[in-house]
């Protein structure tokens, strides 16, 4: 399932869209997919933070 969330998050940021952690539990993440606007919320992604949060946090 992880890899599957990783590679939706990668997609959705990689056509603009924008993307926000909703909660997080141990290391599980639920992450929001919003559009470019940051606006409306589209969908949403659950994987290890180990894995998507070096997607959101790219320093």
């Amino acid at each position: 399932m992880t890899d599957e969330a990783v590679d939706a998050l990668e997609r959705w940021l990689a056509s603009g869209g924008e993307a926000r952690v909703l909660s997080e539990r141990g290391d599980e993440l639920v992450v929001g997919l919003f559009t470019c606007d940051g606006g409306e919320q589209m969908g949403q992604v659950v994987g290890e933070a180990s894995q998507l949060r070096p997607l959101l946090d790219p320093s």
